[in-house]
């Protein structure tokens, strides 16, 4: 049985939600981290800051969070009406994005984040603190990006079975 026409456009919509914050958190690791790591550590410790405060407004919020709502849709849809065909995929898509760029924003990013803010600029604390943040903290968010772009994979499967 194919996806019903209402399903079928939130299974597309969601994908797309997913992708693009999938690019979102992959253009982040690739230059904006990168581009944070070449200066010193008090300078991108503070511009790191200056990001964190930016980054909980709605043009991120908006995506994050609107994406997640449609994929636990998604995912409760799969589950209450299964069709072998496609309901994997849903669930499967579901789960990279909800483990993946939503867990790890709230279970592993934003303590991060917070620590970073406790810290007291232009000490050594901040010094030691960034050392291994940077680098950490991009780790984590190629995984990020990795869970959006898995999921709209998933997702755009779903749509062809």
């Amino acid at each position: 049985m194919t996806m019903s026409g209402p399903l079928f456009v939130l299974t597309l919509v969601t994908a797309v939600g997913c992708a693009t914050m999938g690019g979102v958190f992959y253009g982040f690791s690739s230059f904006v981290m990168a581009g944070l790591g070449r200066l010193p550590a008090n300078q991108g410790a503070a511009a790191m800051r200056a990001l964190n405060v930016e980054a909980p407004k709605p043009p991120l919020m908006i995506g994050l969070l609107g994406t997640s709502l449609l994929c636990a849709g998604l995912g409760v849809t799969a589950l209450v009406s299964w069709d072998g065909a496609y309901s994997g995929y849903l669930i499967a898509g579901a789960l990279c994005y909800l483990i993946g760029p939503l867990g790890l924003t709230a279970g592993y990013h934003v303590p991060r984040n917070d620590a970073l803010d406790r810290v007291e600029p232009n000490s050594r604390a901040e010094e030691r603190l960034w050392a291994t943040f940077s680098t950490e903290w991009t780790r984590a968010n190629h995984l990020r990006a990795l869970g959006g772009i898995a999921a709209a994979v998933c997702l755009i499967l779903s749509l062809t079975r």
